[in-house]
């Protein structure tokens, strides 16, 4: 029942600009609307939330038909529970429902930021530091390649807490989106997905709230 509801979206609200999106390298603000009025945008998050509460096996199923004809589409509900997880999985009840309700509602995406110049996917590598602060987290570093950048609201942002510990001592935090929008890299035609945006670097020194 799911597949083919799914399918059936993809088909007549997503396909028809697939093309399009990969030939502009843009987001797929299309496929974004499709799915956030159907509910497919983020179906992980608990119903205490506003969410649909899917399973693992529901969400892969939206993933892989939206992907069926669009892979770039796809990143969004893909991402957003990367994004969303750290949240839901430690942030205490008033992040959750801070940072969650946004989410359902399709008010805002979650982008998630590990990858950096030197370290790609290699969290031990990691450079980023949060340094405590009094009530707040001080960040500082520089992150790449963060899927749809600059569209999403919130992104959590891997860091290392202790250096003389890591790999360890790294913990995820979320921050809201900056009012400078973050730098996107050139586009590069490929036979991989593509289409949402990605940022180049976000190199920033900020202040946020601890996550837990």
């Amino acid at each position: 029942m799911l597949r083919e509801s799914v399918r059936s979206l993809a088909e007549a609200k997503i396909l028809p600009f697939a093309a399009a999106v990969d030939e502009e390298s843009r987001f797929p603000q299309e496929a974004l609307d499709a799915l956030v009025a159907s509910d497919l945008h983020a179906v992980h998050v608990p119903e205490t939330y506003g969410g649909a509460g899917a399973d693992a096996l529901a969400t892969v199923i939206v993933i892989e038909e939206v992907a069926r004809v669009c892979a770039s589409s796809s990143l969004i509900p893909a991402v957003n529970k990367l994004g969303s997880l750290p949240v839901i999985l430690s942030g205490s009840e008033e992040l959750k429902a801070k940072y969650l309700g946004p989410l359902a509602k399709g008010d805002a995406m979650f982008s998630y930021a590990l990858s950096e110049p030197d370290a790609g996917s290699d969290a031990a590598g990691m450079k980023t530091r949060a340094v405590r602060d009094g009530d707040f987290w001080v960040l500082n570093g520089v992150k790449r390649w963060i899927t749809n950048a600059g569209v999403s609201e919130y992104y959590t942002v891997m860091a290392v807490t202790d250096p003389r510990s890591a790999p360890r001592a790294s913990a995820p935090s979320s921050w809201r989106r900056a009012t400078r929008a973050c730098p996107s890299a050139p586009r590069r035609r490929s036979s991989a997905s593509r289409a949402p945006r990605r940022a180049r670097s976000t190199s920033t020194t900020s202040g946020s709230p601890p996550t837990a």
